[in-house]
């Protein structure tokens, strides 16, 4: 049974019950002299707090989505990404597998669209990434055959997994919900996580002599996904968004890529790479790169280009209110920039799920299906 699973989560809470009740029931037995008795209450006393650990730490991670598998929680997934060479016309993106929405007739793609897990190849970085691609229910319809989609890049924080987005921030759903009531068009949604060379951080940065982050989510996923679907491959086709890690990815890629994507959107974005134990040495002394990782140093020193941005903070508990103003003053035209600033809100889902459904809909206005 997987990690996220509600009957691990059930089992838990039934043992932790189970041993709370045997341990009321069974003390005045314990209260006698002896070591075998002195033995038998602190098991009982440690079995029961590790249920009832176990059921919060499960109920906390099925929340959140912290972890998405037994291996990721125990660090298992230790690989760096994998390089593959692809000969020429192999399939850049391939379906691993399909999903109906948890909407009213889901089960028909038409009515309720489909969620496909797919891994997406760049042909230019060699890099391989896991996604799941949210094809909305138009897609399939008769009348819709040959038109296309503007698509939007979706992506997690960081350490993150692509299921957050799902399970956590319900992006599908709020899609669908969103173009049902009038207040969006279609959209298609690519959606994973910022870490695709994993465990590493590598901030979306085109890392010397290591991972290609930038140029694969720049190039090779829009590439990829225009050549599988019905996307366009201009600029206007496509946009970019994501929550933390994935929202300073999302700025910063439309930022210095307005030939790829016309919108960008960061919920609870910072402005600056991370340098930490999960990032190492992004930059390998190139103080240049460093400075263009930085969006408010790219505002000021790179001419602007037209691209929309949306930013969101809170004025109590999020800790990037200044720089998200900060980067509001800086944006000149042609460049555009629109902001959600709540009164309170933290770096959790719960946020995000407040910002999630205007910012799709701010998101689809900016994008053209042509």
């Amino acid at each position: 049974m997987g990690l996220t699973s509600n009957y691990v989560l059930a089992l838990a809470v039934t043992a932790a019950v189970v041993l709370f009740i045997a341990t009321v029931w069974l003390w005045p037995r314990l209260a006698r002299a002896g070591w075998r008795t002195v033995f038998g209450r602190i098991a009982l006393l440690l079995a029961t707090q590790l249920a009832l650990f176990a059921s919060v730490g499960l109920a906390a991670n099925n929340s959140f989505l912290f972890y998405g598998s037994w291996a990721d929680l125990f660090g298992q997934e230790q690989g760096m990404g994998e390089v593959v060479t692809h000969a020429a016309g192999s399939r850049e993106v391939k379906v691993v597998g399909r999903q109906a929405l948890d909407v009213p007739g889901g089960g028909s793609p038409a009515v309720g669209g489909q969620i496909q897990k797919v891994v997406i190849a760049g042909q230019e970085t060699g890099i391989t990434s896991p996604a799941y691609v949210y094809l909305p229910p138009e897609y399939f319809q008769h009348r819709y055959a040959k038109a296309t989609f503007p698509a939007a890049v979706v992506l997690t924080g960081y350490p993150g997994t692509a299921e957050n987005l799902l399970k956590g921030l319900h992006y599908p759903k709020t899609a669908y919900e969103q173009v049902k009531s009038g207040r969006m068009r279609p959209m298609i949604l690519v959606m994973l996580r910022p870490t695709v060379a994993p465990p590493r951080d590598t901030e979306c940065v085109d890392v010397p002599n290591g991972p290609q982050t930038e140029t694969f989510f720049a190039e090779d996923l829009p590439t990829a996904i225009s050549a599988t679907y019905r996307v366009g491959t201009q600029a206007r086709n496509w946009g970019f968004m994501g929550n933390s890690t994935g929202g300073y990815c999302a700025l910063k890629i439309a930022l210095h890529h307005p030939d790829r994507f016309a919108a960008a959107a960061g919920f609870s974005a910072y402005y600056k790479a991370a340098d930490d134990v999960t990032t190492g040495d992004l930059f390998h002394g190139d103080e240049a790169a460093r400075k263009r990782a930085d969006l408010l140093w790219s505002l000021d020193h790179v001419p602007p280009r037209k691209v929309s941005f949306l930013v969101t903070t809170s004025r109590h508990g999020e800790d990037n209110l200044k720089p998200t103003m900060a980067f509001i003053r800086k944006v000149r035209p042609p460049a555009q920039v629109a902001s959600i600033v709540l009164p309170s809100g933290g770096h959790n889902f719960n946020t995000w799920n407040r910002e999630i459904p205007p910012g799709l809909v701010w998101m689809s206005r900016q994008l053209s299906s042509d």
